[in-house]
C-alpha cells in the first residue's frame, strides 16, 4: 500500500511539472541561462519574449527552447517599465518603422508586443500604433497589448487603470480586421468587457499570464474568472504565460482547475498558442 502511495504522489508530481507548455508571455532577465534552465524544467519547449532590443538580443540561438521574439512599445520616458533599461539603444519610445520593416524581413521579430500603451497614457487604438498594426497585418504577426492592471514601482507617470480595458480595442480590431490580436493578463479586472471582445471578434485571443500566479491573484479568484472565460465559450483562445513569475505556481493554478477536462487543459498549456502563432 506504501510503495503505490508513493507512486501515486511521485506520478501526480510528475504530471504538474512535466507537462508541454508554451509560455506565450515572458520578459528578460539579468541571467537568461538561469532563466531558460527554469522554464526548460517546467515543461517549456516554446516561449514568446519580449524586453529591451539589446538584452533581447543576447537570447537568440543559445538556448533548448524555442523563442519568438517581440517588439515592445511604446516605452515611457524610452525605459521598460519596471526597470531602469532603454527599450532601443538610441533611447527613443517608439523605433522608427523603416526598421522595424527591416527587422521583420530580417527574421527578428515575430509578434508585436508588448504594446505598452497603458502605461504610456494612450489607449491601445490610438493611431500612434497604427503604423506598427499595419506591418503587423502586412506580414501576418500576432500583436500582444497589455491589459488590467500593473505592479507597483513601474516608473510611468502617464499609466492610468481606465487604459486597460480591452474595451479599447475596438476601434483597432475595425481598423485592422486581419490583425491578430492578444489580450495580456485576460483584461482582469475588466473580465466582461474582455470576454465582449472575444465572443465578438475571433481574431481575439487571450493570455492568462500575472492571473494565474497566486501570488498576484488568490486561487479562488483566479478560479472564477477562468470558469466564466471556460462558460462563455472561449476554452479554443486561452493561452498560458508565465510573465516572468513562479511558473510553476502558475502550471500548478491550471492544473487545480477541477472543471477542466485533460483536453482542455492541454489546449491552454500549448495548443492554443500554437494555433495563434502560426504563420
Amino acid at each position: 500500500m506504501k510503495k503505490l502511495i508513493l507512486i501515486s504522489l511521485l506520478f501526480g508530481f510528475f504530471n504538474v511539472y512535466s507537462q508541454k507548455i508554451f509560455d506565450t508571455h515572458i520578459h528578460g532577465e539579468a541571467d537568461p541561462s538561469i532563466q531558460m534552465k527554469l522554464l526548460e524544467n517546467s515543461g517549456v519547449y516554446k516561449a514568446a519574449i519580449s524586453t529591451s532590443w539589446d538584452l533581447q538580443e543576447t537570447y537568440r540561438d543559445k538556448h533548448k527552447i524555442e523563442l519568438l521574439y517581440g517588439l515592445m512599445l511604446p516605452c515611457p520616458n524610452g525605459k521598460v517599465p519596471y526597470v531602469n533599461r532603454l527599450c532601443f539603444s538610441d533611447g527613443k519610445e517608439l523605433p522608427d518603422i523603416k526598421w522595424v520593416e527591416q527587422q521583420i524581413n530580417n527574421g527578428k521579430i515575430d509578434f508585436i508586443g508588448e504594446i505598452l500603451s497603458q502605461y504610456y497614457g494612450i489607449s491601445p487604438s490610438d493611431k500612434l500604433l497604427y503604423p506598427y498594426y499595419a506591418l503587423a497585418e502586412k506580414y501576418n504577426l500576432p500583436v500582444g497589448i497589455h491589459t488590467g492592471l500593473a505592479g507597483p514601482n513601474h516608473g510611468c507617470p502617464n499609466f492610468k487603470v481606465s487604459l486597460g480595458s480591452p474595451i479599447l480595442m475596438e476601434d483597432l480590431i475595425l481598423k485592422f480586421p486581419k490583425l491578430k490580436i492578444w489580450i495580456m493578463h485576460a483584461g482582469s479586472p475588466f473580465l466582461e468587457e474582455t470576454i465582449a471582445i472575444m465572443s465578438v471578434y475571433r481574431n481575439v485571443y487571450t493570455d492568462i499570464s500575472a492571473i494565474s500566479n497566486p501570488y498576484i491573484v488568490p486561487h479562488k479568484d483566479f478560479y472564477a474568472t477562468m470558469k466564466r472565460l471556460i462558460d462563455a465559450g472561449l476554452e479554443n483562445r486561452l493561452m498560458f504565460g508565465s510573465d516572468n513569475g513562479d511558473i510553476k505556481q502558475a502550471i500548478e493554478s491550471v492544473n487545480k482547475l477541477d472543471f477542466l477536462s485533460s483536453e482542455q487543459k492541454e489546449k491552454i498549456f500549448y495548443k492554443n498558442a500554437e494555433q495563434f502563432f502560426k504563420k
